[in-house]
């Protein structure tokens, strides 16, 4: 059942407009941190005016929407800017599996944001929590990596199986990941690792919320009025000193251009039907990140009617780029050789506000926090031309973003 906390009364909002924040993540006062920032823009949050928890349900999309309707939409609001992100706003991350896990929708208390030359400052009820600085941020020490539920022979294994799948014709692409554990001496502060990460990865979307923090490269959509925008990336090579002719290698790849083409593909065929206006281009670019290429492709459209961004979210999730194709059969697949729990790992993460925009990104690059225990998660696309040794090496490669925000 739905789990609704601190919604008995209606909420009374106000935005203010306010002077641009030197930097977005230093004003997050203690370690229970929401946040979605890129290049220095987007939203943080701290405080709960509202939360929701769901259990699983392929419904989940539906019932969190309609909840935001009657928290957000009874709320008394004063928000003379009236942008994006101003007035209520909630911070969510979904299941990947609807079958498995718990998803969260947190209305903060506070909320700053930045976006276009604009600032604003959002407080819910009379005594809100402080701007100031509760309690300084301390980086983790004594960190200690243990393997977690999926090691790397147990995913060579699962890959290698998905590749006689495969090739046996029962499906086309699965997505595989595995975990890694990390202990701390004390409680992991998030605010250490979103600095690090934005620091680090500023075209990502750095994100956290009830405990998931990452940087993630892949848009799933981004609702802005009757806009929405999304970016595909499947097909991924490592990057180092070699950097052009790594590119080169990979948008050669046909292996790599068969990954990306199933999820393209399905992202256009989700969204088509809620568009009048849909373009992409022809052929995949190039997204550069500090550790790592991908093959990627803008979409962009214009909806048909009015939808929340979260009706669209609905429609586009799983992708080919974190499931595989067809959807069912990869699913199933999944569940049978990864044999851990995913939880909001690959699965919707983002905002949205009272007028159904938002943007919402894939959970990737990312760990769940627990005080002092930390669960990385990574994984990657299988095609019949796969090869285990080869994924493991990539998973590898999509850790160290996480890695580092942790040790540094």
């Amino acid at each position: 059942m739905n789990v609704a906390v601190g919604v008995s009364d209606r909420l009374v909002v106000r935005t203010t407009a306010v002077s641009a924040p030197e930097d977005l993540v230093a004003r997050l006062p203690h370690s229970e941190a929401l946040a979605w920032v890129r290049h220095g823009e987007g939203l943080v949050g701290w405080g709960e005016a509202a939360r929701l928890v769901l259990p699983g349900g392929e419904d989940r999309f539906v019932r969190a929407r309609e909840w935001l309707a009657s928290v957000l939409g009874t709320a008394t609001v004063e928000d003379p800017l009236g942008v994006p992100g101003s007035g209520p706003v909630a911070f969510g991350s979904f299941s990947f599996d609807a079958k498995a896990g718990e998803s969260v929708l947190i209305v903060p208390r506070v909320v700053l944001g930045h976006r276009d030359g604009r600032s604003w400052y959002t407080t819910i009820g009379e005594h809100s929590e402080s701007l100031a600085l509760l309690r300084r941020p301390v980086a983790p020490s004594g960190i200690r990596w243990s393997d977690g539920e999926v090691d790397a022979p147990h995913h060579m294994r699962a890959v290698a199986a998905a590749v006689e799948r495969i090739r046996a014709g029962h499906l086309s692409k699965v997505v595989l990941a595995q975990d890694l554990l990390a202990t701390a001496d004390a409680p992991i502060d998030t605010r250490v690792l979103l600095r690090r990460l934005a620091d680090r990865f500023p075209s990502c979307y750095t994100f956290a919320c009830a405990g998931l923090v990452g940087a993630t490269p892949e848009l799933l959509v981004r609702r802005m009025g009757g806009e929405v925008e999304s970016l595909v990336l499947a097909g991924t090579i490592a990057r180092d000193s070699a950097d052009e002719s790594l590119a080169t290698t990979l948008f050669a790849s046909a292996k790599d251009r068969e990954e990306h083409s199933y999820a393209a593909d399905m992202v256009r065929d989700a969204l088509a039907p809620l568009c009048h206006e849909l373009t992409m281009p022809d052929e995949p670019e190039l997204l550069r990140l500090s550790n790592v290429i991908h093959l990627a492709t803008p979409v962009r459209g214009r909806l048909a009617e009015e939808r929340s961004v979260l009706d669209v979210v609905a429609a586009l999730h799983p992708t080919p780029a974190v499931g595989g194709t067809p959807t069912d059969s990869a699913l199933d697949l999944i569940r049978e050789l990864e044999t851990m729990e995913r939880g909001r790992y690959a699965g919707p993460v983002g905002w949205i506000d009272a007028r159904g925009d938002g943007e919402w990104g894939i959970a990737l690059r990312c760990a769940q926090i627990e005080g002092a225990r930390a669960r990385l998660y990574a994984g990657g696309g299988i095609v019949a031309g796969s090869d285990p040794a080869a994924e493991l090496a990539e998973a590898q490669s999509k850790f160290r973003a996480m890695r580092y925000a942790i040790d540094g």
